[in-house]
């Protein structure tokens, strides 16, 4: 297991110079009336785990969805290996970013096997299905112990251990997580955290997560975007965010 020892940031010092494997430019959602995100732009480098925070209304979830095409963009691009991003959900799974929403949405009649293989439904490759289930849950063994078992059985910090599982049985490169510990006991939030490090560490998964736990999440990422009022107000390690008040500001309403 990998220990929660604050990150250093040493993959983003090592991403300077090189492109960003995702990078967003100018990006803004409406939904009606409401702007959502407001020309917002960010980068993201192949081996970091980069959170984004703020506000419940902030954006953040937008921010993920817009990547994924669940969004109305209005304006600005998203780039994926330098190239823009413009296809179907599905099609953006296929090009290596996968993405696991808020409130695990397991399939409750299915067993944790079959959940799995919801991952990538798309893959006519049985050898390298199996490959892939075998992988999954060599990293997360309670999904072998419980394969054969429905997800309704389980408990709510092991779906969401699966709905992890499944985001990996497309095999990303990117993996986006909104909310990986919503209504989770802290026990539960700290193992959770910790396998999200492992994913990064043992399987080189880029990773980008919305995180309402700031504590915990600081713990484990390169970097982070702190967003009010659908804007970038600040780009930084969790030491700067740590050395500042912008999050006193934010939460406070005072940015």
């Amino acid at each position: 297991m990998v220990s929660l020892s604050n990150r250093t940031g040493t993959n983003s010092m090592e991403a300077n110079g090189n492109p960003p494997l995702l990078e967003l430019t100018g990006i803004s959602v409406e939904y009606g009336a409401v702007r959502a995100l407001d020309d917002i732009s960010m980068q993201i480098h192949a081996g970091e785990i980069v959170a984004v925070m703020g506000p419940n209304g902030a954006g953040k979830s937008t921010v993920l969805k817009a990547v994924m095409g669940l969004a109305p963009v209005v304006s600005g691009t998203v780039y994926w290996r330098e190239q823009q991003l413009a296809a179907e959900t599905h099609e953006i799974v296929k090009e290596g970013i996968a993405f696991v929403p808020q409130g695990r949405r397991v399939f409750t009649h299915l067993t944790i096997a079959e959940n799995l293989e919801m991952g990538c439904i798309y893959l006519n490759d049985r050898a390298e299905k199996f490959r892939r289930l075998d992988s999954v849950m060599e990293l997360f063994p309670v999904l072998y112990e419980k394969r054969r078992d429905y997800a309704s059985q389980m408990s709510g910090g092991q779906q969401q251990m699966l709905a992890l599982g499944r985001g990996l049985m497309a095999s990303p490169e990117l993996l986006l997580l909104d909310e990986p510990t919503l209504g989770l006991a802290p026990i539960i939030v700290r193992e959770v955290f910790s396998k999200v490090a492992e994913i990064s560490e043992r399987l080189n998964t880029t990773i980008m997560v919305v995180e309402h736990n700031i504590k915990g999440v600081l713990d484990i990422v390169d970097r982070a975007y702190v967003l009010d009022k659908g804007t970038v107000v600040h780009n930084g390690t969790p030491q700067s965010i740590r050395d500042t008040d912008i999050l006193t500001q934010v939460f406070l309403g005072s940015a």
